[in-house]
């Protein structure tokens, strides 16, 4: 097997995994950066010695295409320079990961892309209800941790994996996906990674009208500024965090109602996917939030005995794999890794010679 560097980089973050030829992995992160390059500069120190054979970049929009990865040459660059208004909060980090990547590795960069998961949507699932020449379409993203998670649940689960599972990713940035027999059929984002429900500083879904009042308000500059970075949880908390972990610790009102109204979108998005599909056979969750806050996994499932739903509140505290009482569907917590999705998808490039 090829030495394999995973890199996802972005605005403020840089997380990296070395998957080395005798099969160890080493794991860096890197956040709250100001200066990501810093950030960067420090990791290559620390990888001092080790030289991959090929590294793959999570890059969160593929635009159009249906491959769930692509070597980066020179117009793949140029594709990708010309997609970022896309997803502006996420692909100038992505783009700059892979450039800097470029330059200190003379091996195949890899662009491995979240929404590539999400090209077996049918029609219902992909088309918006606007004019078709205007080219517009939903895609869905976190599309590499979908398949990551995807791809553990026959083990964990057997049969009743190939059926109707919905996956909850929940973090800073936050969607759900169902499955049917371990392909994406539905996902709740849309065009851009700004849909959906409620996130850290994004909205989700709003009223089409409400954007047309902002656009009176504001251009289009200020306007995409607050659509990324002062809508979701922040305004909901009255600007006191985006940030779940500090929400679930505050005693204030407004930290209380973000809470609520985030448990609240995610239980309506659960149940909407589950009635599109006529019901579910498990739940899984992961990200984050969906990973590490027991209180939010209890309040969000607490309503949802009626789909067959109910937590085991001992297993939920101690975030044990399988967190479902007894005689109720399967509930998982699959921690994320789009790093290991990532090196899978990077291994067909792994017969390109080193400096090609």
């Amino acid at each position: 097997m090829p030495t394999i560097l995973t890199i996802n980089s972005g605005s403020s973050s840089v997380k990296a995994s070395l998957f080395d030829s005798d099969g160890t992995r080493r794991d860096y992160s890197y956040g709250h950066l100001r200066d990501p390059q810093a950030g960067f500069d420090q990791f290559f120190q620390e990888l001092s010695g080790h030289t991959p054979d090929i590294v793959g970049h999570r890059f969160v929009h593929g635009g159009e295409i249906a491959e769930a990865a692509r070597r980066v040459d020179a117009a793949e660059r140029e594709r990708l320079q010309h997609i970022v208004h896309l997803a502006p909060l996420h692909l100038p980090g992505n783009l700059m990961g892979l450039d800097l990547c470029s330059k200190h590795f003379n091996v195949p960069q890899v662009a491995c892309f979240d929404t590539a998961f999400h090209t077996t949507m049918p029609p219902l699932s992909k088309r918006l209800p606007i004019p078709q020449e205007f080219g517009l379409r939903r895609f869905g993203f976190h599309g590499l941790n979908y398949a990551y998670v995807a791809s553990r649940l026959p083990q964990l689960l057997g049969e009743t994996a190939h059926g109707k599972i919905v996956v909850a990713h929940l973090g800073s940035g936050a969607s759900l996906c169902m499955l049917d027999n371990l392909k994406s059929v539905d996902t709740t984002m849309g065009y851009t990674p700004a849909g959906g429900i409620v996130m850290g500083t994004r909205s989700g879904d709003l009223d089409p009208g409400v954007m047309l009042e902002l656009s009176k308000r504001f251009d289009p500059a200020q306007l995409g500024d607050i659509v990324f970075h002062k809508m979701g949880l922040l305004a909901l908390s009255n600007g006191e965090s985006s940030e779940m972990v500090d929400l679930l610790a505050s005693p204030s009102e407004p930290a209380r109602f973000a809470v609520d109204y985030f448990c609240h979108q995610t239980r309506a998005a659960i149940g909407s996917l589950a009635a599109k599909a006529g019901g579910i056979d498990a739940l899984v969750f992961t990200g984050g939030i969906g990973e590490h806050a027991a209180e939010i996994r209890q309040t969000i499932c607490d309503p949802l005995g009626f789909l067959g739903l109910a937590l085991d509140r001992v297993a939920n505290k101690d975030g044990l794999a399988r967190i479902e009482s007894r005689g109720a569907k399967p509930v998982l917590i699959i921690p994320a890794d789009e790093e290991a999705m990532i090196k899978e998808l990077c291994l067909p490039f792994g017969q390109t010679k080193r400096g090609n």
